[in-house]
């Protein structure tokens, strides 16, 4: 048997700079950027209930670092109104809507991220 949960805790954003990537995430999150950076590196937002948390690291970005394809998606009940959000936010869209659930989007890293509407 496994000691290894089969829940995740957090997912990591390689960021260059901490103060701005929280700024940034929290703003198209609706959330105050009132969360802690810590040990100068680190900035964890909270996703849900569960204990699910991005972490913003900027000690493991470098110039290559940045993801190229979506690792997660953040959920909307309105894609359109999320796709529209995002473009009123000036945020570099990748991609249009696509089968009427889902889009890409890159964050100022360039890591790219996506938005999906659970059908």
């Amino acid at each position: 048997m496994s000691t290894i949960l089969s829940k995740v805790g957090a997912i990591f954003i390689p960021v260059s700079d901490i103060e701005k990537a929280r700024e940034w995430y929290c703003s198209i999150l609706g959330l105050e950027p009132s969360f802690d950076i810590i040990v100068g590196h680190l900035c964890c937002i909270p996703m849900d209930n569960n204990g699910l948390n991005i972490v913003l690291d900027s000690k493991i970005y470098t110039e290559d670092s940045y993801a190229r394809t979506p690792m997660f998606h953040f959920n909307t009940d309105d894609i359109v109104g999320a796709y529209q959000f995002m473009k009123g936010k000036g945020v570099e869209i990748v991609t249009e809507i696509e089968h009427g659930h889902s889009f890409h989007f890159k964050d100022p890293d360039g890591n790219m991220l996506m938005i999906c509407q659970l059908l």
